[in-house]
């Protein structure tokens, strides 16, 4: 008789369920006895129950994850491991030291909550380094012994009650036996029932890009408090250990610190606690108005200054750009810090380059709560608005805990049907996003933040485009400036088609004349040729970080063009600036329309990510660009013909200024995006 169906079947449930009871119950418990929540707020608050259905769904995934190893030997065919002694007691060992070490786990949980307010994370860690001062202080604290025992007789309660079940499956006789269609039905069964416990997903499952529950879906509501009660503190450590063990370098950052202080024009200096936050007032450029303009960011994903015509693109992808270009505010050396969307949403976001060396800042729950010059924008309406799943790269976590008040719009907030993988295509979330907005009180200003995603694989266009029509050009012109397809290149005409229907729909919608738009690129796709451009944006690499910005706001400024290198992490600054914001800035950041405090602008980057990252800085005329940890740096002419030449010996002032500037920036940054946690409300 095949296993499916089988006592077996049975106990490997019964386990299941035994240890989901017990997670539960555990939750329960934390919830009740240390979150700080009561009955009221499971009553009044419903992001309670909806946060706690999201941890009974992290631990069912942690008790399958626990059952698999002993499912995978019992589903050997031909051994019938189940008859065997030996056996049984190696699973009962297994059991027992699981739940020895899991209990201990959220006994440390538990303590590590009502002490700390956080639930279990990496950071725990740092109490072994004084492990004897740890040890009393605990002795000194807690009943140890009483919570010894209570550990004890839990973990033998539970041994017990999985021996009874396995007495009651695995020991019972036989029933009848099953056809060989009725047990291939119930192993796809099992198989759908199981994908989707580890998913823990299966309304609004995107089947063509299942995205899996994160530790981030317990972030939904904004509230710390109540999202600890949807962590499952094993899993959520286990995130955590991932992160990079050593995430920034004081005495890096302090040998640098006068330098970079005097750069961003830090007042109250603080070399030994390492202060870079700074407090600005209105100042005499801002913008006069009758009442406060809205500000929309529109992210342009995958659209780098290269393929724009008012860079120089000769084939004319992006007219609705390029005619506000000249309109507009119009930065031609305008630099992302990291490549990458999701870093490109942390740095316009908390005005800090995201140099994480693994992965990205916003998959670190340790610092997803950010301070954001957004919240500086008192009395406007936020929102964040994106046509795919938010819950990717968990950017939901760090926009939800970092912008208050936030109105977070997803791909299943959106009634147009989805395209591709991304979501719905950008027209129709340019459509739904403008009607949102257009329905606002027209004396109610709105902060709105529109992330596109089009302009990338598999470049879909859709049936409804509103009379889009691609073209056939060949595909080695195409290719000459700066796609590396044909659908490449009408993906970028797509989206430049799509901004010029927003900029029609925000008319209709009567927002249009008193709102600042901000568009901007996230970054470019490197590209072999650009004849068009200047020699070091291909062979220095600059094209990656290089992207079109974009500052219209109709009837309010004055068509200008900035020669200055900016970056990403001025663009808050800039505007709260123009709208006369008075804000607390712990960024990298700067006002544009402020003097630089040291000579000219400079944009940190990072060049090539990984564990060993070539860092740099530009400016209008030059790059610097070393490993590190300052070694190898190298000072090239961005207008050159031969860029690659190492050009400090000519510029030795400049070099300098640089150097110092380059490493120190880039590690500033590592500190700051620690530095700049918000506290917990």
């Amino acid at each position: 008789m095949s296993w499916l169906g089988s006592r077996r079947l049975q106990y490997l449930a019964g386990v299941t369920v035994l240890l989901l009871l017990l997670f539960v119950a555990l939750r329960v418990l934390f919830l009740f006895g240390f979150s700080g929540l009561d009955l009221a707020a499971l009553r009044d608050n419903p992001a309670v129950l909806r946060t706690l259905g999201i941890g009974v769904r992290f631990d069912l995934r942690l008790a399958l994850l626990l059952v698999l190893p002993i499912a995978l030997l019992l589903a050997l065919p031909k051994l019938r491991l189940a008859r065997f002694s030996g056996f049984r007691w190696l699973v009962r060992g297994y059991l027992g030291l699981v739940l020895a070490v899991l209990g201990l786990l959220y006994i440390v949980d538990f303590g590590h909550y009502a002490y700390l307010g956080v639930r279990l994370n990496a950071t725990v860690l740092r109490f072994a380094e004084d492990a004897h001062i740890s040890s009393g202080m605990l002795w000194q604290t807690y009943p140890v012994l009483w919570i010894t025992l209570a550990w004890l007789a839990g973990v033998a309660f539970w041994l017990w009650a999985l021996l009874r079940l396995e007495r009651r499956t695995l020991d019972r006789e036989p029933g009848v036996r099953v056809s060989r269609v009725a047990a291939c039905s119930g192993g796809v069964v099992v198989f759908i029932a199981l994908l989707f416990g580890l998913l823990g997903r299966v309304a609004s499952l995107n089947l063509e890009n299942p995205v899996p529950l994160r530790w981030s879906d317990a972030f939904y509501s904004g509230d710390s408090q109540v999202a600890a009660i949807g962590l499952n503190p094993v899993l959520f450590l286990v995130d955590t250990l991932k992160l990079e063990p050593s995430a920034y370098d004081e005495a890096a950052t302090r040998a640098h610190y006068a330098q970079v202080a005097d750069y961003l024009g830090v007042t109250q200096r603080d070399p030994t606690a390492l202060n870079f936050v700074r407090e600005q007032g209105p100042h005499a450029q801002r913008l006069t108005t009758q009442r406060p303009p809205n500000v929309v960011f529109v992210m342009l994903e995958s659209l780098g200054a290269s393929a724009v015509g008012a860079y120089g693109n000769p084939l004319n992808p992006t007219p609705n750009l390029d005619k506000l270009a000249s309109e507009s505010w119009f930065f031609k050396h305008f630099y992302v810090p990291v490549t990458g969307t999701a870093k490109t949403v942390w740095a316009s976001i908390t005005g800090i380059p995201d140099v994480s060396r693994q992965e990205t800042a916003t998959r670190n729950p340790l610092i997803a709560r950010q301070h954001s010059l957004i919240n500086a924008f008192e009395g406007y309406e936020k929102f964040y608005m994106i046509g795919g799943n938010a819950g990717w790269a968990n950017i939901n976590a760090m926009i939800r805990q970092s912008i208050d008040g936030v109105q977070l719009y997803e791909e299943r907030d959106w009634q147009a049907p989805q395209v591709d993988v991304w979501g719905i295509s950008d027209l129709d979330f340019f459509k739904e996003s403008s009607q949102i907005l257009a329905a606002l009180p027209k004396d109610q200003p709105f902060f709105a933040y529109l992330q596109t995603s089009g302009n990338h694989r598999p470049f879909t266009i859709p049936k409804d485009n509103d009379g889009f029509e691609a073209l056939d050009l060949p595909l080695e012109q195409v290719q000459q400036y700066g796609s590396r397809s044909l659908a490449q290149y009408n993906a970028v005409r797509l989206l430049d088609f799509n901004i010029g229907r927003l900029m029609a729909l925000a008319k209709a919608g009567g927002f249009y004349h008193n709102t600042v738009f901000v568009f901007f690129g996230d970054h470019n796709t490197r590209i072999s040729q650009l004849p068009h451009m200047p020699p070091a944006f291909e062979q220095l690499g600059l094209e990656s970080n290089h992207v079109p910005l974009i500052i219209h706001a109709p009837g309010l400024l004055q068509p200008r063009v900035f020669e200055q290198a900016t970056g990403l992490a001025d663009l808050l600054p800039t505007v709260a600036g123009l709208l006369g914001v008075s804000y607390r800035n712990g960024g990298l950041g700067r006002d544009i329309q402020l003097p630089a405090g040291e000579g000219e602008r400079v944009v940190p980057l990072v060049l090539q990510e990984g564990s060993f990252p070539v860092i740099g800085a530009v400016t209008r005329d030059f790059l610097l660009q070393m490993q590190h940890d300052g070694s190898s740096p190298t000072l090239h002419a961005l207008a050159s013909a031969i860029p690659r030449d190492d050009v400090a010996a000519q510029h030795p002032e400049e070099f300098q200024r640089l150097l110092g500037l380059s490493r120190g920036l880039h590690e500033a940054a590592r500190l700051q995006m620690y530095r700049n946690v918000k506290a917990q409300e």
